[in-house]
């Protein structure tokens, strides 16, 4: 792929109006989704939940791209249609998840080093003969006593860069994804000197290793006080911590910036993404979403692992689709979700 083809992709993933729907959960973590809905996780069932995500009528109206799994870059969908050919008739995007996770930090209790650099270019050669177009990377940063570490957040920089290099080399987009965690009682101002930490370091590493930010998707964390603080900000506060943090860390020639929900409430991760696009017309990147379970969740739970529920739970990820698709545009309204029944 030319470097006017990774640019074009780029910036096909944050179209107007559009976002990237991750659906890349590994084998693990799809299992406990499907323990909350009673479904054994086999491959039949997760074939057939990722057939419902992508086949989805109406969804490349609003979704530019999916996060695939190993696996679901493999399968096919009911009719025989690869998955891969499936998006690309849709015109949407398929991406690859490529790291191996998140494992121990020797020397540093609490802390997380993401995993996945050995034989990763030979991975992302068979990917992109499979299909993909952009890959995704996530590093996880803990906030907690006396953490995150100078050390943690420089070695998972260093994984990104590196990562962010083999993409490229390869022919694919990469997405990278630093993602500072809001499970401890932080408040919002911890979060911010800990995103700020975090970005400013990533851009630090991808420079030093020649990346080319023309060809380079960031996906992170809202400025968030984390969920056991007893003081949450609100929808205003988040909003502005946040574009305030990405104006001061992230460099203008970047295509765009998607935001993870990391645990929020669904409606609360598009409220979120609207009023920043609703306050910031002006920004020097387009501002979206790769949500994950908040775009699944009431899909998930509609379709409960039954045939019949097909509809009813496509129709539920679309409105996820659609108010996020909205909220890119600063246009969602709360009132929405009442309106739909789906509040």
């Amino acid at each position: 792929m030319s470097a006017a083809e990774l640019e074009a992709t780029a910036t096909a993933m944050v179209a107007k109006g559009k976002g990237i729907l991750a659906i890349d959960e590994s084998t693990p973590t799809i299992k406990k989704r499907f323990d909350t809905i009673n479904l054994e996780s086999n491959v039949e069932n997760r074939r057939a939940y990722r057939d419902l995500l992508i086949t989805n009528p109406g969804g490349n109206e609003f979704i530019s791209g999916m996060i695939l799994y190993d696996e679901t870059l493999r399968q096919s969908c009911s009719d025989g249609t690869p998955f891969v050919q499936a998006l690309v008739d849709q015109g949407i995007l398929p991406g690859i998840k490529v790291d191996t996770g998140a494992k121990a930090f020797a020397l540093h209790t609490g802390e997380k080093i993401t995993e996945g650099l050995d034989g990763l270019r030979d991975r992302l050669a068979e990917y992109k003969t499979l299909g993909a177009k952009f890959a995704k990377w996530r590093a996880v940063i803990s906030i907690g006593e006396n953490i995150p570490s100078h050390a943690c957040i420089e070695a998972n920089v260093h994984a990104l860069a590196r990562y962010a290099g083999l993409c490229q080399e390869t022919g694919i987009v990469p997405m990278v994804e630093p993602e500072v965690l809001m499970d401890a009682d932080n408040t919002i101002e911890r979060c911010y000197e800990v995103t700020e930490m975090t970005l400013s370091a990533l851009f630090k590493a991808l420079d030093s290793q020649d990346i080319t930010l023309a060809h380079v998707i960031l996906k992170t964390n809202m400025v968030i006080a984390g969920k056991q603080c007893p003081i949450q900000a609100d929808v205003q506060e988040v909003a502005d911590q946040t574009v305030r943090c990405l104006l001061n860390n992230v460099p203008a020639e970047l295509p765009g910036i998607v935001f993870l929900s990391g645990g929020q409430r669904a409606e609360l991760a598009t409220a979120h993404l609207n009023t920043m696009n609703a306050n910031n017309p002006d920004l020097p990147w387009p501002l979206s979403f790769s949500y994950g379970r908040a775009l699944q969740e009431t899909c998930l739970n509609a379709w409960g692992g039954k045939k019949d529920n097909l509809a009813v739970a496509q129709n539920a990820l679309l409105h996820r689709e659609k108010c996020n698709s909205l909220a890119c545009r600063g246009a969602y309204n709360p009132d929405m979700e009442t309106l739909s029944g789906n509040a």
